[in-house]
């Protein structure tokens, strides 16, 4: 999922220096997804770290 990201930053860059087109967006709403995915990972390992201790 990290390389993900990377694409998306990849992205992000390339439509901010085209002048933040309609390809902005999309880059925006797919870090916004990433984000979502990667915080509900790290609650699903913090709970799951807990209940083990």
């Amino acid at each position: 999922m990290l390389t993900w990201a990377i694409i998306a930053l990849i992205v992000a860059i390339v439509a901010g220096a085209l002048g933040f087109s309609g390809v902005a967006a999309v880059a925006g709403t797919a870090a916004k997804v990433l984000f979502g995915i990667f915080l509900i990972i790290a609650i699903v390992l913090f709970v799951l770290g807990s209940l083990a201790v």
